[in-house]
């Protein structure tokens, strides 16, 4: 939503982030839609430090770009990953910089980019064709706004403002196939509802039990689990599939904490929901085949964390595993399998690219996986030994294993500091004196209970799937030389990240094959 303007400002105004300064008046205010516009120019302009945006260059992108953004991270004067900077290597991913997509970005520029990346080839034009249909998609895409007049009293524009974000309240797709279903079938599909939530109350935790059915029924149908598909779901059939579906569900939701991952807040992905739901609803109960189809259930929830298959068309992806998952499990067909597994197309991600992965309270799947790992190896207390379950998360606490104000006097940035893998769950004391200690005396004072030995704590943190030796460092407090100091912090601080990021790969891979893990021995 835009304001149109005269003479005067009738708000303060200011540019975009990162946008040029403005060279002439101003005509015009945005009033809604800047943090989307903001991100838009950002990513067109390869503005973010700490992530790429990348466009797909695949026939299906001729007419609408489909876009991956990749983390970023500083390793020693290197920006990480590496091949995020060589067309070449941009190349064979089927990747072009989102910015080369800008409307204002040159024809030459394209060309140079297109010659790096097939080193001079002959097939440079062909693909510097082809990202020139994406930068015509970019160009001539249509943005629709509402346009406030000139004149209009701000007042007015803010009233505007607040109704079209609070009180423009639609119904949902439940609500609307409420009255379809019981036309069609003369059941009340809210009865439904409130009786599978009453029998299996910890799908909340995860998602609304309205969401998940329609996703499970649609699935069903052979249908990806979206909106449009909802719309035409048969409703006898979702009658007819109820108490399969509800057996399917709280079987899912039973796996989901059999595997340690307990509610939405350490959910990676809630993309897999649906597809185990839908899965284990059709799939064999003898025990041999139940037993292999959970080996199986387990790679596809794993690979779902740690790999990039859900990054983009989630949708699409889940409808595309469900149907190898069924062939293979359920009909029995050797030769099928869901794309998720293929280890040629979707590989496990880099040790180095888990050391990027960001705070795991943001929605990020990297950052959550590498929460589950930490949950996934029992995740036992520091103060009372407990080990992981929903009950015992309420009371605890993300954390910097690594202190912030330790990592702050070495002038480490933020960003590097709330890290995935400098982060666990643990119940704390109430006394939260922050200050700058060596990691495992300041883990020591900050547990209910200060008398744990060096064992205790290894066991403990064996369980997170931390990495005691490079965690138990410290003598700072003794070197007088600030600079050797911070140097020192630094120094162990990498080998902490560098050991952690291999423990949590190993982690992913055993969990990916379908193995057990309990945690660092």
């Amino acid at each position: 939503m835009v304001l149109a303007i005269g003479d005067q400002e009738p708000f303060v105004s200011r540019p975009m982030g990162g946008a040029p300064p403005r060279t002439e008046s101003i005509n015009e205010h945005l009033l809604d839609g800047q943090q989307r516009l903001t991100a838009l120019w950002r990513a067109l302009n390869n503005l973010y430090e700490d992530r790429t945006y990348f466009a797909l260059l695949s026939p299906e992108s001729d007419d609408t770009p489909l876009v991956v953004g990749i983390s970023r991270w500083d390793r020693n004067g290197q920006r990480y990953p590496l091949w995020a900077d060589q067309p070449g290597a941009q190349l064979e991913r089927g990747l072009v910089p989102a910015s080369l997509l800008n409307p204002e970005t040159g024809s030459d520029e394209i060309g140079h980019w297109c010659d790096e990346a097939t080193n001079y080839d002959a097939k440079s034009r062909n693909i510097e064709r082809q990202i020139g249909q994406l930068q015509r998609a970019v160009r001539e895409a249509n943005l629709p706004y509402l346009v406030l007049p000139v004149g209009t009293d701000p007042d007015v524009a803010i009233d505007v403002f607040v109704k079209m974000n609070t009180t423009a309240v639609q119904l949902d797709e439940f609500d609307i196939l409420v009255a379809q279903f019981e036309g069609a079938t003369g059941e009340s599909l809210h009865d439904l509802e409130g009786s599978l939530r009453a029998a299996i109350p910890a799908t909340e935790r995860y998602i609304p039990v309205s969401e998940l059915v329609l996703r499970v029924a649609a699935l069903r149908e052979n249908h990806p689990p979206t909106e449009a598909s909802f719309m035409r779901l048969d409703m006898q059939r979702l009658l007819d599939d109820w108490s399969a579906i509800e057996r399917g569900i709280a079987g899912a939701i039973a796996f989901l904490a059999e595997e340690r991952i307990f509610d939405r807040e350490r959910l990676p992905t809630i993309a897999v929901i649906p597809v185990l739901a839908s899965v284990w609803s059709l799939m064999p109960q003898s025990l041999d085949a139940h037993g292999q189809a959970r080996t199986v259930l387990r790679q596809y929830l794993w690979r779902s964390f740690f790999t990039d298959r859900y990054e983009r068309g989630a949708a699409t992806a889940a409808l595309q595993d469900h149907r190898g998952l069924v062939a293979q499990l359920v009909s029995g067909d050797m030769g099928a399998s869901a794309p998720i597994l293929d280890e040629s197309e979707y590989p496990i991600v880099e040790v180095e690219t888990l050391k990027g992965a960001p705070w795991p309270k943001l929605r990020n799947t990297l950052a959550r996986g590498i929460l589950a790992v930490s949950l996934r190896g029992g995740g036992r207390d520091f103060a009372d030994d407990t080990p992981a379950s929903h009950e015992a998360l309420t009371k605890r606490e993300y954390h910097h294993l690594f202190p912030a104000a330790l990592l702050r006097e070495a002038s480490i940035a933020d960003w590097k500091i709330n890290l995935a893998l400098n982060c666990s769950l643990l119940t704390w004391n109430t006394n939260r004196d922050i200050s700058a200690k060596e990691p495992v005396a300041y883990l020591r004072e900050r547990v209910d209970r200060a008398n744990l030995d060096s064992w205790q704590i290894q066991s403990r943190l064996n369980s997170h799937t931390i990495p005691f030796d490079q965690l138990n460092v410290g003598g700072y407090s003794e070197e007088s030389d600030a600079d050797k100091r911070a140097e020192s912090i630094r120094e162990d601080y990498e080998k902490f990240l560098d050991a952690r990021a291999e423990a949590i790969h190993r982690a992913a891979v055993d969990l990916s094959n379908g193995r057990e893990w309990n945690g660092l021995a």
